[in-house]
């Protein structure tokens, strides 16, 4: 079991110490049920007062409430990343073997790092590669024309259908789709054609893609993640998408083709982008937003009704339907009295 001193953790990531500095750390925790050995944090002003209670052995967290602190604290900027960062010293991840499984299938062409790892029952196609230190868990399906960067791992389950590349470092859970057709059709007299998808996937280092999450490949160009992009679980990107590095996406949000994201935008859970739509850097779409326009500022945006009982909202959702009418007749009647 990994431990370490209050006092080690303030100088392995420059923190500042409040108490006793020997205190010995084995876990983390929440402030409410933190315990001996265990490390807790306050970020969210909303948890302050459970701080009193916590029983944990030391605290993370900012200047101004180091007083209230009733036990030995860490002093830092931003006590959810400095969290983070300790939280990491006692992550344990398995070491995987490097190697191909006897039962996995590898075309002749493709060209497999010696110090990869090819879990079992994995396919991998023609003319594909996979990089050093590379994971590849077991059942995952990787077609032709595709690239694993350095140490990427695809956790198990993933697919990659064709034409995909993935930079260093990229994380891809369980179920995850990337390079599937991309949603085009075309109308001739009165029947569906498919529009070929002759594009691909093009995946930064450092991005992170959640389980059943699926990115369509491109019609022409590529759909494309730049740079540490983290999508959560069971995300749409659409075909020709584009998102800009360090944008963040929670679980069942939707982008529809052809739309662009900039860098460091924050898109809330079950949002909508529409199509062809730009939205520029730092920009965040809060939970359940549609966005149906173009977003040429930054700043925060919304769409919707919040929650109330359902008796008030069908009241409400009749006179949204009188609104243009109700606003006429105030526009009539400011006329008559100016």
């Amino acid at each position: 079991m990994s431990r370490y001193t209050i006092a080690d953790l303030a100088e392995r990531f420059g923190l500042r110490v409040q108490g006793d500095g020997g205190v010995s750390i084995d876990g983390v925790a929440t402030l409410a049920n933190g315990g001996d050995g265990k490390l807790a944090f306050l970020a969210n002003p909303r948890y302050r007062p459970m701080l009193a209670s916590t029983p944990a052995a030391a605290v993370v967290l900012r200047e101004n409430d180091a007083e209230a602190s009733p036990v030995a604290a860490l002093i830092a900027e931003d006590p959810y990343a400095a969290f983070v960062k300790i939280a990491s010293l006692f992550e344990t991840r398995r070491a995987h073997a490097p190697g191909v499984h006897p039962s996995a299938v590898v075309d002749p062409s493709a060209r497999i790092d010696p110090t990869a790892s090819i879990g079992p029952f994995v396919s991998i196609g023609a003319n594909s590669s996979v990089g050093a230190g590379a994971v590849v868990g077991p059942g995952c399906a990787i077609g032709e024309d595709c690239r694993i960067g350095a140490n990427s791992e695809l956790v198990a389950r993933v697919t990659l259908v064709v034409r995909v590349k993935i930079g260093e470092r990229v994380l891809i859970h369980p179920g995850a789709v990337l390079g599937a057709d991309g949603f085009g059709l075309a109308m001739e007299n009165g029947r569906w054609m498919k529009v070929p998808q002759l594009g691909g996937v093009s995946v930064g280092d450092d991005c992170e893609i959640g389980a059943n999450t699926t990115i369509d490949r491109g019609a022409i160009d590529d759909t494309v993640l730049e740079e540490d992009v983290r999508l959560d679980n069971q995300i749409q990107i659409g075909h020709n998408v584009r998102i800009g590095a360090h944008t963040a996406m929670a679980g069942c949000s939707a982008v529809a083709g052809s739309a662009t994201i900039g860098r460091y935008c924050l898109i809330g859970g079950a949002a909508g982008v529409l199509g062809h739509l730009d939205i520029c850097d730092r920009v965040m779409v809060t939970a359940m937003s549609l966005v149906t326009h173009s977003i040429r500022e930054p700043g925060e945006y919304s769409s919707g009704t919040p929650l109330m009982d359902n008796r008030s909202w069908r009241k409400n959702a009749a006179r949204f339907k009188q609104l243009d009418q109700i606003a006429r007749q105030l526009q009539a009647r400011n006329k008559e009295q100016g």
